[in-house]
């Protein structure tokens, strides 16, 4: 174990882009105002740094909610200029439209287009050369798989999905069809295969293995893990890879996987999030008062009939509420039976398009949230009619309802579409994910994914 690989980790990348991106803006700034006639931001006065802290949080909450830090983003070209572009843009406007904590609005106004400019074409470049340079499989982490043969091929194709990973080689029962690098479980010299193949990570499920085999894995487990080598199960590394709960805790021992999360009882968070409920809540009803007479117009040219409707939902503890909706459907939608809404549904109408595309659709649920009947984030309510099937399909479904139902949830912004009894399950594993590990930093990415989700016309 002399060698050790270099790697950059899905954490540290972020980070990387994040650091990167807050220094190329301040020097690219710093270097304008020294050298050249750009005068907006004066690095002489005495609030310069006030001034750079408040542009570093605009830039990076702007570029959170446009996917600046999306990794599947920062590796594409076209969606990093994209991204770049709009990021710096709001970041432009938001920034000189709050003169009391920014510097005064320039005389001369060519001087707001130099300071967008100073902020994007920078960050583009550089984006550029992580791009080329350091996107690269060398980078990547090199992990070791082990598993009986059905569990390690499904965690290798997440891992392939997800692309951010070298797989150095799997080690199991029996070679799987159409994967090379294969070592079989009962000889294979763990130790050695870590060594020549700079590993540094290992990802283990013993399901289905022998108590021999566990016991020989254990014995090379433990040095390598003294050595240094990071050692995970299949279900620690399935979470963190897709935030989603596996498949493998919906059993009968699920109370030794699944818990609420420790902000249950913590009464600051339920304080915290009911006043944001509230906020967040009066605004938008505002927001929609303000807007009602374009819906009235938009409805009656592509909807052609009631604007609101009502709808039965299953909510905090099984209690059925009623919940409030713009209408998006044909009349007469579901005159053969409730059914599930699916991905281009030919019920929905133009303008229901445009409000589900918008969310605009969902915004009479903020009455609903300040009744309490609902909260800002958590599972989506459903109808009782699937309630009753999926808890008789999906074993602990109901576990769901041990939280108030969201406007907006992590299954929501992750998997919205479910159309099958599989895919509802898998909606329950990220439903679940959120009730274990629920957070104000959580709720804050759900919040900054349904921003992205609107901006980016991405609504079911």
């Amino acid at each position: 174990m002399a060698r050790k690989s270099s790697f950059i980790d899905i954490s540290e990348r972020k980070l990387l882009l994040r650091s990167f991106d807050i220094v190329v803006i301040i020097l690219s700034l710093t270097i304008a105002s020294k050298f050249t006639g750009f005068s907006y931001i004066d690095i002489k006065n005495d609030l310069i740094y006030r001034w750079f802290l408040i542009l570093i949080i605009y830039f990076l909450l702007f570029g959170q909610i446009f996917q600046l830090y999306n990794l599947k983003v920062s590796n594409n070209r076209f969606l990093v200029l994209r991204s770049v572009f709009i990021t710096a843009l709001i970041t432009t406007l938001f920034y000189v439209f709050s003169p009391f904590i920014t510097p005064s609005l320039p005389t001369n106004r060519l001087q707001i287009i130099y300071f967008f400019l100073l902020i994007a074409i920078p960050t583009v470049i550089w984006r550029f050369l992580y791009i080329a340079m350091l996107f690269s499989p060398k980078y990547f982490k090199t992990i070791i798989v082990i598993g009986h043969a059905s569990r390690a091929e499904k965690l290798i194709e997440l891992i392939r999905l997800k692309n951010f990973h070298n797989i150095a080689t799997y080690i199991s029962n029996t070679e799987i069809e159409g994967l090379n690098n294969f070592n079989d479980v009962t000889t294979v010299d763990l130790i050695k295969l870590v060594e020549n193949n700079l590993v540094t990570e290992i990802v283990i499920s013993t399901s289905g293995f022998s108590i021999d085999t566990i016991k020989n894995l254990n014995k090379q487990l433990v040095l390598l893990f003294e050595k240094g080598v990071n050692i995970k199960s299949f279900e620690t590394y399935y979470e963190e890879v897709t935030n989603r709960i596996p498949k493998e805790y919906l059993n009968y021992n699920f109370y030794k996987n699944i818990s609420f999360s420790v902000n249950n009882d913590n009464q600051l968070y339920h304080f915290t999030q009911r006043v944001l409920d509230i906020l967040v809540s009066v605004s938008g009803l505002i927001f929609f008062v303000c807007v009602i007479p374009l819906l009235i117009i938009g409805n009656l040219i592509g909807n052609r009939g009631s604007l609101f409707y009502t709808q039965d939902r299953v909510g905090y503890k099984g209690k059925v509420f009623k919940i409030f909706k713009l209408r998006s459907m044909i009349k007469n939608a579901e005159k053969d039976g409730a059914v599930w809404a699916k991905k281009n549904d030919k019920r929905i109408t133009s303008f229901g398009k445009f409000l589900r595309n918008t969310r605009l659709d969902e915004f009479p649920q903020f009455l609903n949230i300040l009744k309490g009947e609902m909260s800002l984030i958590g599972p989506r309510p459903e109808r009782p009619e699937f309630v009753s099937y999926l808890e008789e399909k999906i074993s602990f479904y109901a576990i769901r309802h041990i939280v108030r139902p969201g406007l907006t949830g992590w299954a929501q912004v992750n998997y919205p579409y479910a159309n099958t009894i599989e895919e509802q399950e898998t909606k329950l594993r990220y439903d679940l994910y959120y009730i274990k590990e629920r957070s104000f930093f959580l709720d804050f990415k759900i919040l900054i994914k349904t921003v992205s989700t609107v901006l980016f016309f991405r609504g079911q």
